[in-house]
């Protein structure tokens, strides 16, 4: 890098339930700047989970969080050329990256649903992840595959 890393800046928390996590998923689910909208959709996604749920121990925010711990990745494959070829290496991941990813994941994958309303479609794929079902999860799972299967290539990892 030419610069310095430019510094993370604090996030607030939602108002509903007063978390910083829920106002970075409802910054990734945001399209055009329409932050009461995308908040508008989370809060109607988060009243569908706590409808439709089967648990009555878990609060709906529980089974997001829940959700979206079961679409987070582990490991991930990153290229790098070696000698004019180029491998698959398997590498951990950050943390933080670990929660984008599931994130980014879990939303690209509602979308993709055919519910009516993105409410639904939210509430649907958040509900079938907290099972590890769904898409979300699927897209994980295959991740850690290709992880495994260039298992042999870890030892150029840098």
């Amino acid at each position: 890098m030419r610069k310095r890393a430019a510094k993370k800046r604090p996030l607030l928390p939602d108002p509903r339930f007063n978390d910083q996590l829920v106002t970075r998923f409802v910054n990734n689910l945001m399209w055009d700047g329409k932050k009461s909208t995308a908040f508008k959709v989370f809060y109607d996604a988060i009243d569908i989970i706590e409808s439709k749920k089967q648990d009555s121990e878990k609060t709906s925010l529980e089974i997001w969080k829940d959700a979206l711990t079961n679409v987070m990745p582990h490991v991930e494959v990153r290229s790098r050329r070696v000698g004019g070829a180029t491998f698959q290496i398997p590498m951990q991941i950050r943390p933080d990256r670990k929660i984008s990813m599931a994130m980014k994941w879990l939303i690209l994958y509602a979308r993709r649903r055919n519910e009516k309303s993105m409410a639904q479609r939210l509430a649907s794929e958040c509900l079938a992840a907290a099972k590890e079902e769904g898409a979300a999860v699927k897209k994980r799972m295959d991740t850690h595959k290709m992880a495994e299967a260039n298992k042999a290539f870890s030892h150029f990892r840098f």
